[in-house]
């Protein structure tokens, strides 16, 4: 198989160039040059957002079984990629978002329920979810509903997460003492690794897959008692997790989500949304999820290879002063 992927140095997309690698598939990466891709690919480069940024892919740079991209701002991107390489792709593969749902979202939703409205294949960027969406419809413009694989991906963990959600629960936790840790234990949580996405992706290719597909562990696959277990586990760690009632962190004016990532409230809407999907359909198709301690050590791993600290998104994570507050409370969650 010839695979081109748009970007496929950082953390998605670098997991599925390994994994197609690992199949021996020949693949080429379109990227800006700022990071370097893995060995053994064939490297174009440019700009999606500049004038004139997409020549390394016109007419005579190659033909392709499949392309995957990953883009996530203005959908005129998308657009435009599709549009050059129709008649020399076989299948455009998106890697969308669980946000393209309309809010609320109940528990259980599927690849059925509403979207959200006025997104547009041709749009400068907006907001993350009608982008996302954007994107989708661009790819179809291009490729037909019969050439268009849309991932609608839920949470991503994993080796080279370029957001910092696990990162700063595993960095956190590497330092020790007391630690907030946001219940109940049981709390039922859903993610996929970034490397689960990748293998499910590409033989979705192989099968000739198309359409949408919710992409994110099955429910009952980890809670958050588990991921911060094992984060304990991988750092060796002697920190206290100290199980904390949802009620006495919401009254620290403390951000469900980003300021604790991963967690939001039992119950709630948000819980409902971001970790109520039905991935039955994908489940169906082949979609494996490693065990979530495999995915805390290999990060684990990965971030004290770094040459530097990992990225980290402004606003993910705990300010200490407001940790110390909440520690102060009496706990009463288990």
């Amino acid at each position: 198989m010839r695979l081109l992927v748009l970007g496929g140095t950082e953390f998605v997309g670098r997991a599925v160039v390994e994994a197609a690698l690992g199949r021996g598939w020949e693949v080429t990466v379109f990227h800006r040059g700022s990071r370097r891709p893995p060995p053994g690919v064939r490297s174009l480069l440019g700009d999606r957002t500049a004038p004139g940024g997409l020549a390394a892919l016109a007419d005579g740079a190659g033909e392709w079984d499949a392309v995957l991209d990953t883009w996530s701002a203005a959908p005129r991107a998308v657009q435009e990629t599709a549009r050059l390489l129709r008649g020399r792709a076989g299948r455009y593969t998106y890697v969308s978002s669980c946000s393209v749902y309309a809010w609320p979202r109940p528990a259980g939703y599927t690849e059925e329920a509403p979207l959200v409205t006025g997104a547009e294949a041709g749009a400068a960027a907006t907001e993350y979810a009608r982008d996302k969406r954007g994107g989708e419809l661009a790819t179809v413009e291009s490729f037909g509903a019969d050439g268009a694989l849309l991932v609608r991906a839920g949470l991503i963990l994993g080796p080279y997460e370029n957001i910092g959600r696990l990162p700063w629960w595993l960095h956190r936790i590497a330092r020790g003492g007391p630690v907030p840790a946001p219940g109940p234990h049981g709390l039922p949580v859903q993610f996929v690794d970034a490397r689960d996405l990748a293998e499910w992706t590409l033989g979705a290719v192989e099968q000739g897959l198309s359409g949408p597909y919710n992409l994110v562990s099955p429910p009952g696959h980890a809670t958050m008692g588990e991921l911060l277990e094992a984060c304990r586990r991988s750092t060796g760690s002697d920190a206290e997790l100290r199980w904390t009632d949802a009620e006495v962190i919401l009254a620290a004016g403390i951000e469900p989500w980003t300021q604790l990532p991963v967690w939001v409230p039992a119950g709630s809407e948000l819980h409902d949304g971001v970790h109520g999907l039905d991935v039955s359909r994908a489940v169906a198709t082949g979609l494996r999820c490693r065990a979530v301690g495999e995915t805390v050590a290999d990060t684990w791993q990965w971030l004290r290879a770094l040459d530097g600290a990992a990225p980290v998104r402004e606003g993910i994570g705990l300010d200490p002063d407001v940790e110390a507050r909440v520690l102060a409370v009496p706990r009463t969650a288990s």
